[in-house]
């Protein structure tokens, strides 16, 4: 099972965090910070697999959790797993992940990350939920983002139709007669004034 997802830069601010067993908040900033530790050690030329050695996981839920991670540009992608799940399944799994933010966002950057997190979010959870491996088709992925975008564009469509219906009830409100009544006390350069 997957315990937790976990999207840092080279600094260690994190721009996605998944945890799919509870953690409070404190247990969370610490494994977050001593996963970034571990993993931003290790030279790229090294295995991308390692124990983790946090007592955090240990207490909560597994005695054999591992790190699974991929360092791109400048961030890293780590996958916290149990021994039930396959190091060169979650790598390709980071593989997926990170190409259809790619295809989403046209070659994706930490930005993306941070200004369009619903939109990662909706894509993880086509990946993974709850802590097991959904899909791990890019295609199937990209056709249900190619849905919820649809779905979005119709909502806005009928949002768009009320804004329409007031700016043509707006137009065909009776000005003049508004005017005398409201603007009874200008002067006349601006009362004769055309609207």
């Amino acid at each position: 099972m997957i315990q937790a997802i976990l999207v840092f830069n080279n600094h260690g601010k994190p721009r996605l965090t998944k945890f799919y067993t509870y953690f409070n908040e404190h247990q969370q900033q610490q494994i977050i910070k001593e996963t970034f530790q571990l993993v931003s050690k290790r030279e790229d030329s090294v295995c991308n697999f390692l124990e983790y050695p946090g007592s955090f996981l240990i207490d909560n839920a597994s005695t054999d959790c591992k790190l699974i991670y991929r360092h791109y540009a400048t961030l890293y992608f780590v996958f916290c797993v149990d021994s039930s799940e396959s190091e060169l399944g979650i790598l390709d799994l980071i593989q997926v992940f990170v190409e259809t933010l790619d295809k989403c966002f046209e070659n994706v950057c930490e930005l993306d990350l941070i200004f369009h997190a619903d939109a990662v979010h909706y894509i993880l959870n086509e990946l993974v939920m709850g802590g097991m491996v959904l899909q791990t088709n890019m295609n199937e992925i990209l056709a249900r983002i190619e849905d919820q975008s649809k779905i979005q564009k119709a909502e806005a469509g009928i949002s768009a139709t009320g804004a329409s219906r007031a700016v043509s009830a707006m137009k065909n409100i009776n000005l003049p007669q508004i005017k005398d009544k409201v603007f009874v006390d200008l002067p006349d350069k601006l009362r004769d004034f055309k609207f």
